[in-house]
Order: C-alpha cells, then sequence, then structure tokens
C-alpha cells in the first residue's frame, strides 16, 4: 500500500533538449527571427547554396542575378544550356567551370527524380534522399542540407563551423566534433521541426558573429548564462586530429567529385530579407562552403 508519495517510473528527461532549447529561446529574446533564406522559388534557393561554395556571396549574387537576367532560373532551361555557356554566365562565383558542372549535375539529377518539381523532394524519404544528393559530384554535406532545410523544408540541421563553435565552447558538443557528428546530435535532441532548425542556426550564426568568434566575448553574450561561471571551453588546437581527419577526407571528395579543395569554417550565412544584400551570405574572408 502507498503510504507516501513519491516519483512515478518514467522515461528520463532530455536536459540536453531542455538546455538546447533554452539556449535557443535565449537567443531569439535577444536577436529576434532571423527569416533566413528569401528567395523567389526553392530552385534559386539551391542554386545560390552551390553558387555559394568557395566564395563570397557578392560575387555569388551576381552569378545568381545573370542567371535570372537570362530567364534560367527553372529546372528546364537551366538544363538546356551547355556547360561554356553556363560557366561564362556563372563566372562571377568563382571557380565557375566547377560550379557550372555542379549546377548541371544538380539540375539534371532534380529533373530525372522528380520531374524538376521541389514538390518531390519535400515527400521523398529523407535519409536515402540526402544519401542521392551527397551522391551528385560537386555537392557536400553542408551545401546538400542547406538545400534540403531551406529549399525543402526539410528537418535537416545544418551543423556549419558557427553551431559547431558555440555549442563546443558551452561543452554540449566535444572538442573537434565534425560536421556530422554536430548534425546528428542536434537532431537527435531537438524536436524534428525545420522551422525551429532555421531559425536556430540563424541565430546561432548570430550570437557566433556577435560574441563567438575566434576569440570569444561572453560579457554582453545572450548565452554566458549558460556557462555556469565557467570560462568557455577552448577550441581545438592547430594540430588537432580532427582536422587531419577533416582535410583528408575533404581532398579525396574533392578530388572524386572534381570540385577544387574547400576551405574549412566558412559556414553559410544568409540575412533577413531584403536586397540582393540580403542574401546567403559569407562571414568570413575565407569564403566558402567547407564542406568539410
Amino acid at each position: 500500500m502507498l503510504t507516501a508519495w513519491r516519483p512515478i517510473p518514467g522515461p528520463p528527461r532530455d536536459r540536453i533538449k531542455a538546455r538546447l532549447l533554452r539556449l535557443y529561446r535565449r537567443l531569439l529574446a535577444r536577436h529576434g527571427p532571423q527569416g533566413w533564406w528569401p528567395s523567389r522559388t526553392p530552385f534559386e534557393v539551391a542554386v545560390g547554396a552551390i553558387l555559394t561554395q568557395h566564395t563570397a556571396w557578392t560575387g555569388a549574387a551576381r552569378a545568381v542575378g545573370a542567371l535570372r537576367t537570362r530567364g534560367l532560373m527553372t529546372p528546364r532551361r537551366l538544363a538546356s544550356r551547355d556547360h561554356a555557356t553556363l560557366a561564362g554566365l556563372v563566372r562571377a562565383a568563382g571557380t565557375y567551370r566547377l560550379k557550372a558542372r555542379t549546377l548541371l549535375d544538380f539540375t539534371r539529377w532534380l529533373l530525372v527524380r522528380f520531374g524538376g518539381d521541389f514538390r518531390g523532394v519535400r515527400r521523398a524519404a529523407l535519409g536515402p534522399l540526402r544519401r542521392e544528393l551527397l551522391g551528385v559530384r560537386g555537392l557536400g554535406p553542408e551545401t546538400v542540407d542547406a538545400i534540403l532545410l531551406y529549399a525543402a523544408g526539410r528537418p535537416v540541421f545544418v551543423a556549419d563551423a558557427y553551431a559547431r563553435r558555440v555549442l563546443t565552447r558551452h561543452r554540449l558538443l566535444r572538442t573537434g566534433a565534425g560536421y556530422e557528428e554536430a548534425r546528428a546530435f542536434l537532431e537527435s535532441h531537438l524536436p524534428s521541426d525545420p522551422g525551429l532548425f532555421n531559425e536556430f542556426h540563424a541565430l546561432l550564426v548570430a550570437v557566433g558573429k556577435a560574441h563567438c568568434g575566434a576569440k570569444p566575448r561572453c560579457e554582453r553574450c545572450p548565452l554566458r548564462a549558460d556557462l555556469g561561471g565557467k570560462r568557455p571551453a577552448p577550441p581545438p588546437g592547430p594540430g588537432a586530429s580532427h582536422a587531419a581527419t577533416s582535410r583528408t577526407s575533404a581532398t579525396r571528395r574533392s578530388a572524386a567529385s572534381g570540385m577544387a579543395r574547400p576551405r574549412a569554417h566558412s559556414p553559410i550565412v544568409f540575412r533577413a530579407v531584403g536586397s540582393a544584400s540580403s542574401a546567403p551570405t559569407r562571414s568570413s574572408r575565407s569564403a566558402g562552403v567547407s564542406d568539410a
């Protein structure tokens, strides 16, 4: 017979989920909704994600504008152009021959697989779909996930360098965690909600730019209380083994895909709705999708 109140056993509470959502609410209160990836069509989002690889958005924006001016912002029209013509149009984005090939390969995949219709991308089983996209020449994990999240509204977290740096300094990720480890961590502990993933990613970039650069500036950071009085965890040292592993993997993938070697730690950044400068941009001077 029960003579005193006692807790009823049940599934353990996910403390990491609670902590992540607390960070999200604090960031949202400080920075507000970010309104990320404005674009006219899902296909244009995907084209922009590809063109921002290894370059600053200013050049990629000019390339997007050139394609739009020529009426090529539909899959069938873009796929109808030969490689040389397309390369000339996207020259401003840098590594233009490689990007033209990637655009053609992605667009042809989209046409063959879904008739060029992003509604199919929204409905397909996510795991096999992501593996298919990673098999398209020139597409790495960060670009694929940006396409899936921002163009197709799929619940995939873009675990870029900003997200990894912030979460590592708060000891939620181990020092040296790579892209896939960070993505799996976030997706396993957060509700599978693309709207949440979109906003949280944008907010992590915002706090990363404002407070969590190469040298942390914690005094006015909205997440300072989460450290519990501790100093932020240090980033990996220059000799960390994961860096060598990432470089080796990136080199192998680049050689296999024909892409230029990706630069590390240059995540996709999206600005709020506005003019050309409000499109996805790059935060660092050595801009480009790391995909490493």
